[in-house]
């Protein structure tokens, strides 16, 4: 139990130790050149002849074509580490994205080097990786830290030209799904790479180099013809050789690419509903080497958190939890003193997290049972109330649920899957038809370093990496029970009643209603339709709560 902390601290000195030789080594290299070459670097100085991207018309380019880079351009930032990090954690695993994180001196001390640089990241990230994994975090996972990056102002003029054409030195596997799904680019050009055992493994060896992928792209399309519109990134000389193959160019300058700039949610291509990976922060090296100096102690943290949660009462549980960094805030207690009735009441939560019901149980001071859904043996091991399983028989969930009912309070999440945006999926209207006695509960979870959530991952470890936050959110506010007229009881229809429940819940919360369902969110996550076996027997969601 000691050698990983003293690993780990190690790793650190040496990161650290290696940081300050690199940027030593690399100040004394840039004073030295700029010694000899400061006359001959005056005598050259022409002001930039390219008008900023602010000052460009976005007016009558429906048919214009536009090309541009994709890093620094497209994307505020020009430092490729975090996305890199983003495939070696989510697609190798912790110990490849270590090695990365070791080798991130290296890589700052050769940073005058692009090409040399860029080999040796892709290298460290992408060797012995299978292909199907790499493909899952393009998929799943870049196009959420993609999109936060986005420039808004270059975005605007790329947007507003009909055909696009997007050039890279990032792996075209990282970016092609994103531009095209997302951005609606016509074409893709970037690194190639190489491919073992049949296609079906990465090398790490890239078959040219990225600035050769870049002439060869511009010779090929537009060595006749020039395209009618280039983004330039002011920061680098590399995106000159658009200048010959474009009839007029705009600059996006460092000055134009802070926080100012950014794209905001609703300007997006295309909704931020549906996400995966395990990390909730973009992964710059210094985020990243924090990371790993908190995972010991985050370790100790999560098992404390657990036991605290299976042996002690929710009443001192709560106080505890927020002695450990748990912040709890429970609205909407007057409800339950307030409506009090012989009736088992319903609780209808959204569902934001596996520890919905958990958060509900402690608000209200007592164990409520919870209907599930594909919940990991270990995360039921966890559970300090009882979990019921819901099947994909109707008629079968109906009686179950209707006889847990009958015992006591029961708590379900008509979603049947969790979502970690500001959306709510589709409720199941089969809740609307076991009682009249409901309540809407809204649940909200914000958390800094891991998501305990995932669609394809190990689920088991949902619960772990959750707990693990440093400092998690949790928000639970009790609505008060729906009025008799407002049920099936009162004549409306048990989807009439879900879609209000939906509406309810999205205006406290502030989240949009959507019409998506479980399956739309494992079809576009895991490609598959979300349905898991469990003891040689399919299980479906079709009517469940858990995912």
């Amino acid at each position: 139990m000691v050698l990983p902390p003293v690993l780990f601290k190690i790793a650190a000195r040496w990161h650290f130790t290696c940081y300050l030789a690199a940027r030593k080594i690399k100040t004394f290299g840039f004073h030295h050149k700029n010694n000899i070459t400061t006359t001959s670097s005056r005598a050259h100085h022409t002001p930039s002849l390219h008008t900023d991207v602010s000052k460009c018309p976005l007016e009558g380019r429906e048919n214009q074509t536009v090309v541009c880079d994709f890093d620094g351009t497209l994307l505020r930032t020009t430092s490729l580490f975090p996305f890199f990090m983003l495939v070696a954690f989510e697609g190798g695993g912790i110990l490849r994205a270590l090695m990365l994180l070791l080798f991130s001196p290296v890589i700052f001390l050769l940073g005058s080097n692009r090409e040399v640089t860029l080999r040796l990241i892709i290298f460290i990230s992408f060797f012995g990786l299978r292909k199907k994994d790499v493909n899952l975090v393009a998929r799943a996972v870049l196009p959420k830290f993609y999109l936060e990056n986005l420039h808004r102002q270059a975005y605007e003029v790329f947007a507003s030209c009909g055909r696009k054409v997007v050039l890279t030195r990032m792996p075209r596997v990282m970016v092609e799904r994103f531009l095209k799904e997302y951005c609606g680019v016509e074409s893709v050009y970037g690194v190639e790479l190489e491919m073992m055992n049949g296609g079906d493994y990465f090398t790490g060896f890239v078959s040219c180099s990225g600035l050769v992928a870049k002439q060869r792209a511009l010779k090929d399309i537009y060595g006749e013809v020039k395209a009618d519109l280039g983004l330039l990134c002011s920061s680098s000389s590399r995106d000159n050789l658009l200048i010959p193959y474009c009839k007029e160019t705009y600059v996006v300058s460092k000055s134009t690419g802070s926080n100012s700039n950014k794209l905001p949610r609703e300007k997006y291509p295309k909704p931020l509903i549906f996400h995966d990976g395990r990390l909730a922060f973009l992964p710059t090296p210094l985020a990243s080497l924090s990371l790993f100096l908190f995972l010991p102690m985050g370790i100790v943290l999560a098992l404390l958190r657990l036991i605290i949660g299976l042996i002690l009462p929710f009443r001192i549980s709560f106080l505890t939890a927020a002695l450990c960094g748990v912040h709890l805030r429970v609205n909407g207690l007057r409800n339950l003193s307030n409506e009090k009735s012989e009736k088992s009441v319903l609780y209808v939560c959204t569902h934001r997290t596996l520890i919905d019901p958990i958060l509900l149980s402690t608000a209200v001071q007592k164990a409520v049972p919870a209907v599930t859904y594909s919940l990991s043996l270990f995360s039921e091991f966890l559970a300090p109330m009882k979990t019921v399983r819901l099947t994909r028989d109707r008629p079968h969930d109906a009686a179950m649920m209707k006889a847990l009912l009958s015992e006591g309070d029961l708590a379900v999440c008509p979603e049947g899957t969790t979502c970690r945006e500001p959306y709510l999926l589709r409720f199941s209207p089969l809740f609307a038809e076991m009682t009249d006695e409901i309540m809407p509960v809204a649940v909200d979870v914000k958390v800094g370093m891991f998501y305990g959530t995932t669609a394809s991952g190990l689920k088991w470890l949902d619960p772990l990496l959750l707990v693990m936050n440093p400092t998690p959110y949790y928000r639970v506010e009790l609505l008060g029970r729906l009025e008799k007229g407002l049920t099936c009881a009162g004549g409306w229809s048990a989807a009439e009643v879900a879609n209000r429940v939906q509406r309810q819940l999205g205006d406290v919360l502030g989240f949009e209603c959507t019409g998506l369902t479980r399956k739309d969110k494992y079809m576009m996550l895991a490609e598959n339709d979300g349905v898991v076996s469990l003891n040689h027997q399919n299980i479906g969601i079709k009517h469940g709560c858990k995912k």
